[in-house]
């Protein structure tokens, strides 16, 4: 038998964890259209922003994919209310590190690309990324997942 007892998390976690899942699937969209509609993004670029794509290594592909699906499969394990939400919160973030720090520190894609999307944008994604985990942690303490 379990000791497990939840309780009824507030309604600003439902909004959070919501709002949460959305900015994942977005993620999870640009990262299709990178994957699937390379062409017609690389269009846009310039020339030094096509370089930094087309050079990169497929680690960072397989990070970017990390990212974005664990971190979506990590917000829907909030919405369900499971403890494992927060392993895969986690794994997303390290993903997202590797791989913000692969360009901030292994490209010029702070010089390449504007400041809000070669700098500012990624460190958003960071700082989302880093409260959700925060969020499950709360989560569990408070016995809202099981």
């Amino acid at each position: 038998m379990s000791n497990n007892i939840s309780t009824k998390p507030p309604v600003w976690f439902w909004i959070v964890s919501v709002l949460a899942l959305l900015w994942n699937l977005m993620g999870v969209s640009a990262y299709l259209a990178d994957a699937f509609m390379k062409e017609e993004i690389m269009a846009a670029y310039t020339d030094a922003q096509r370089i930094i794509f087309e050079t990169q290594p497929s680690w960072l592909t397989a990070a970017y994919a990390i990212g974005v699906f664990a971190g979506t499969i990590g917000c829907i394990g909030l919405l369900v209310r499971k403890n494992w939400a927060k392993p895969m919160l986690i794994i997303s973030l390290v993903a997202v590190l590797a791989r913000t720090c692969y360009y901030f520190f292994m490209t010029n894609a702070t010089e390449v690309f504007e400041v809000f999307q070669g700098t500012v944008f990624p460190i958003i994604i960071i700082i989302i990324a880093g409260l959700l985990i925060i969020l499950a942690k709360v989560a569990k303490d408070r016995n809202w997942t099981l």
